[in-house]
């Protein structure tokens, strides 16, 4: 029987990847076994059983960006989470280790070598996480989103990296009728706020700064806000308080049908997001998060705004006005709207999952012949926005 083990965490970015790419090899294979190592008590601990995956916890922990005493206080995790990716491996005997990002993967790919079993890394952002890249000499494959980001990985690393699209769930482009799932008005624009996750701040409070702004447009727009948890209270009141028709929750597990209900989304620019919004053809207001490594969500929402599927603005500017604004000039030009969707949905890639669980499989069977488009040598490829 095969058996494959996925490690991915943090954050949304890291975990849904992986997600999409396990559910894709247990339908090319259905009597494959995967299971996926995680953080104990993080936040992939909560969304990937609700995928149909065998969850497996390790206690570990990221390390803060400065030294302090806490610092040392994870450290002492390290060894610990290797030391149980070790245990899991050896009983579960894969025949192929994934890892798609964040700090989780450092103990389970470093199991992983130690046992000798394949790896594959899939990066999703312009800038490499630490763990891929310090991981990535050993991999047998890397799969990266475009060429530019081949510079991070260290140089004996190259003939290993595919270019493939970041995988997105099967759900995000087949759900429907997602203004009827959610209770909204069919005939309405809807304006989707969402901040991630965890929500964003910024957004959140120039959403409910821009409300007074767009009073007039009430009877003809409606909002979905996803807030994050400590902001659901303010905002939910101040929609309350307000003429639109909305529906606000601090997170949407049914993500695809936000997507499907919604004509503009007002959103940072992280690599998933922009890969599930272009892939259904969704036009965007792209606020960047400032204190992204390599400021990679700037050089995300400027190749969708180049290419005229999305308006950019930054989160320095970001106020209830400036948003409003913005808002105000879509709406009234619906033409714009239109054309920024088309813009969106020609960006847009699907079947990267598929194609990277048919390279795991590959290497799973002792084979590094992946699919035949993910085996193009990266210096051929042409740069392409970071969503792609």
């Amino acid at each position: 029987m095969l058996r494959v083990v996925i490690s991915g965490g943090g954050t949304g970015g890291h975990i849904y990847p992986a997600i999409a790419i396990g559910r894709e090899l247990m339908k090319l294979n259905p009597e494959a076994k995967v299971i996926f190592i995680g953080g104990k008590g993080q936040r992939e601990s909560n969304i990937v059983p609700k995928f149909g995956l065998d969850f497996v916890p390790i206690l570990v922990e990221g390390f803060p960006r400065r030294l302090s005493s806490r610092w040392f206080k994870v450290a002492l995790k390290v060894p610990m989470g290797l030391i149980k990716s070790l245990h899991v491996l050896r009983n579960f005997s894969p025949s192929v280790v994934i890892g798609t990002g964040g700090y989780v993967c450092g103990p389970v790919l470093l199991a992983a070598l130690l046992l000798h079993v394949p790896i594959l890394i899939q990066e999703q952002n312009a800038m490499p996480g630490i763990t891929n890249r310090m991981m990535a000499r050993w991999a047998d494959e890397i799969h990266i989103p475009f060429p530019s980001a081949a510079r991070f990985f260290p140089a004996s690393s190259k003939g290993n990296i595919r270019i493939t699209a970041n995988p997105i769930r099967s759900e995000i482009m087949k759900s429907s009728n997602g203004r009827e799932k959610l209770g909204l008005s069919k005939d309405k624009l809807t304006i989707a706020f969402v901040g991630g996750s965890q929500g964003a701040r910024s957004i959140n409070s120039a959403a409910v700064g821009a409300l007074k702004h767009l009073v007039k447009f009430a009877p003809d727009v409606q909002m979905i806000h996803q807030t994050g948890k400590s902001d659901l209270l303010t905002v939910k009141e101040a929609y309350d308080k307000s003429p639109f028709e909305a529906i606000v929750q601090p997170y949407f597990h049914t993500i695809e049908d936000v997507y499907a209900a919604t004509d503009l989304m007002v959103c940072r620019s992280g690599a998933m997001t922009l890969a599930e919004i272009t892939a259904c053809g969704l036009p965007a207001v792209l606020i960047p998060y400032p204190f992204a490594t390599g400021d990679h969500q700037t050089f995300n929402a400027q190749a969708l705004e180049k290419r005229g599927a999305a308006v950019m603005l930054k989160d320095d500017q970001l106020t209830g006005e400036s948003l409003a604004d913005v808002l105000i000039s879509l709406i009234q030009d619906r033409k714009k709207l239109s054309k920024m969707a088309q813009r969106s949905h020609s960006l847009g890639r699907s079947g990267a999952a598929q194609k990277i669980a048919k390279a795991a499989l590959s290497l799973a069977h002792g084979s590094n012949h992946g699919d035949s488009e993910t085996q193009r040598n990266f210096s051929y490829f042409p740069s392409v926005p970071l969503c792609l």
